[in-house]
C-alpha cells in the first residue's frame, strides 16, 4: 500500500508540476506535448517512480526535472536545424523554378516568367536590314556580336537569335541531348536522314571485300593483257609489254600495303555519280544555308563569312561559343548546339537530294569539339549527340522552311551577312 501511495503522489506531483510551469512552452514549444505524454507513459511502468522513503522521491523527481530540461535543450537544437534546412530547401525550389522559367514571389505565389516575355515587333526584312547593317559581323568578334543581337532581342527587334537555345527566365539551354538510335532517327524524320544519307552507318565505306575484289581484278586484267601482248605485238615488244604488265599487281599491292586510302578514294570516286557544276553549286549552297540558319539560332557567333574561290559560294565559320575566349574547355550546353550546327549541312542537303556528299569535314570539326569538351565524350555519347544533332537540325530546318529557302537563294546570289541575318529576322 505504501508503494502504491507513494507512486501515486509522485504522479500528481509530476503533472501539478508541469500544469503550472510548462504552459506556456507548450505554446512555444511544439515538442512539449510530447514530453509529457512520454512522462505518463513512465509512470504506467512497473518501477517507473517506486520509492521507499520521501528522501529517495524527492530525489529521483529532481532527477527526472533535470533530465527534462535536457531534452527540452535538444529540442530547441532541432527546430533551429528544421528551420535552417527548411530556409535552405526554399531557396532551392526559388532557384529551380527560375531556371524552369517561374518567378516567385516574397508570398510563396510561383507565375510563369514567360508571362512577361518581349512581344516581337515582327519588322520587315527591309527594316531589319537596316538595323544588322550597324551590326559590327567582319570584325569576328564574338562578344560584340553576342551583346549587340541580345539587346535587339531584348528590345522585340529580333526574334530568332538563340531561339533554339534560349529558354524564358533562365539561362538553362533548351537544347538537351538524349539517346537516338539509327532506327529512331529514320522513323522521326520521314525517312529522310538515315545512317547511309548522312554517311555514318557505314553503309558506304569501303570494305575489305572491296580490296579484294579489286586485287582479284588487276591480276585477271594484266594477265590477259600479257598474254595478248605475245600473241599480237612481235616477239621482242610484246615481250616487253609482257614484263611491264606483269609490274601492275605488284605496284598495285605495294600501293594498298603503304597507302590504302589511295586506293579507297579511288573506290569511292568510282562509285558516286558525276554532278554538273550548277547541281554542285546548289548542294554547297544548300549546305551553307543550312550551318547558317542552325549555327544563328542555337546563338553561335560568326567567325568567317567570305566567298570561296574554288566554289564561288558563300562560307560561314562560327566561334565555338558566344564568347572570343580561346584556348577553353567547351561545356555540355556548347558542344550540344555544336552538334547541331556540325549536322545541319548534311542534313539539309539530305532534304533535298536525299544523300549528303559534304560533310565529312563538318564530322571532323566535330570530332575535335568532343575532344575539347570539359567532360568526357566516350565513343556511344558521340555516336548519340551526332544522331541527335542531325535530328535537331531536321526539326529547326522544317520548321523554318521558308526563310531557310530564301536563304538558300541568298548564298546563291552571295549576299551580305546582314541580308542574311535580315531574311531570317525579317516578316515576308
Amino acid at each position: 500500500m505504501l508503494s502504491l501511495q507513494c507512486h501515486n503522489d509522485t504522479l500528481s506531483i509530476v503533472i501539478n508540476y508541469y500544469s503550472d510551469h510548462l504552459d506556456k512552452r507548450l505554446s512555444t514549444m511544439p515538442s512539449s506535448a510530447a514530453i509529457l505524454t512520454t512522462l505518463l507513459a513512465l509512470s504506467q511502468t512497473a518501477d517507473a517512480f517506486q520509492v521507499h522513503n520521501n528522501h529517495g522521491a524527492v530525489k529521483r523527481i529532481t532527477t527526472r526535472q533535470n533530465k527534462t530540461f535536457l531534452s527540452m535543450t535538444d529540442t530547441q537544437s532541432e527546430v533551429e536545424k528544421l528551420r535552417a534546412a527548411a530556409a535552405k530547401a526554399r531557396e532551392e525550389y526559388e532557384r529551380l523554378s527560375k531556371e524552369m522559367g517561374k518567378e516567385v514571389s516574397s508570398s510563396g505565389d510561383v507565375t510563369d516568367a514567360r508571362a512577361a516575355q518581349v512581344t516581337p515587333k515582327n519588322l520587315s526584312v527591309d527594316q531589319v536590314k537596316s538595323i544588322a547593317a550597324d551590326i559590327e559581323f567582319s570584325s569576328g568578334d564574338a562578344d560584340s556580336q553576342t551583346s549587340a543581337l541580345d539587346k535587339l532581342v531584348e528590345s522585340g527587334d529580333f526574334s530568332l537569335w538563340k531561339s533554339a537555345v534560349r529558354r524564358a527566365g533562365s539561362d538553362m539551354s533548351m537544347l538537351i541531348p538524349f539517346p537516338v538510335s539509327l532506327g529512331n532517327l529514320e522513323s522521326r524524320t520521314d525517312g529522310k536522314v538515315t545512317g547511309e544519307s548522312l554517311g555514318v552507318g557505314g553503309e558506304g565505306d569501303v570494305k575489305f571485300e572491296d580490296f579484294q575484289d579489286l586485287t582479284v581484278a588487276v591480276v585477271l586484267g594484266s594477265t590477259l593483257l600479257g598474254i595478248l601482248a605475245l600473241a599480237v605485238l612481235p616477239p621482242n615488244v610484246g615481250a616487253t609489254f609482257t614484263y611491264l604488265f606483269a609490274l601492275i599487281p605488284i605496284g598495285f599491292i605495294g600501293i594498298g600495303s603503304t597507302s590504302p586510302g589511295i586506293i579507297a578514294a579511288a573506290i569511292q570516286g568510282a562509285r558516286s555519280t558525276k554532278e554538273d557544276d550548277e547541281t554542285r553549286r546548289e548542294r554547297i549552297c544548300r549546305h551553307e544555308a543550312g550551318h547558317f540558319l542552325c549555327g544563328y539560332m542555337c546563338g553561335l557567333p560568326v567567325k568567317e563569312y567570305s566567298i570561296s574561290p574554288d566554289t564561288g559560294v558563300a562560307c560561314v565559320e562560327f566561334h565555338t561559343s558566344s564568347t572570343s575566349a580561346a584556348g577553353r574547355e567547351l561545356t555540355d550546353d556548347v558542344i550540344a548546339a555544336l552538334s547541331v550546327v556540325a549536322m545541319s549541312g548534311s542534313v539539309a542537303e539530305i532534304m533535298e537530294y536525299g544523300k549528303a556528299k559534304g560533310g565529312e569535314n563538318d564530322l571532323l570539326e566535330l570530332q575535335n569539339c568532343f575532344m575539347k569538351s570539359k567532360e568526357f565524350i566516350g565513343a556511344a555519347k558521340q555516336q548519340d549527340l551526332t544522331r541527335w544533332g542531325a535530328l535537331t537540325s531536321y526539326g529547326l530546318i522544317k520548321a523554318n522552311l521558308k526563310k531557310y529557302e530564301s536563304l538558300v537563294s541568298a548564298f546563291k546570289e552571295n549576299k551580305s551577312l546582314s541580308e542574311c541575318v535580315a531574311i531570317i529576322e525579317g516578316s515576308a
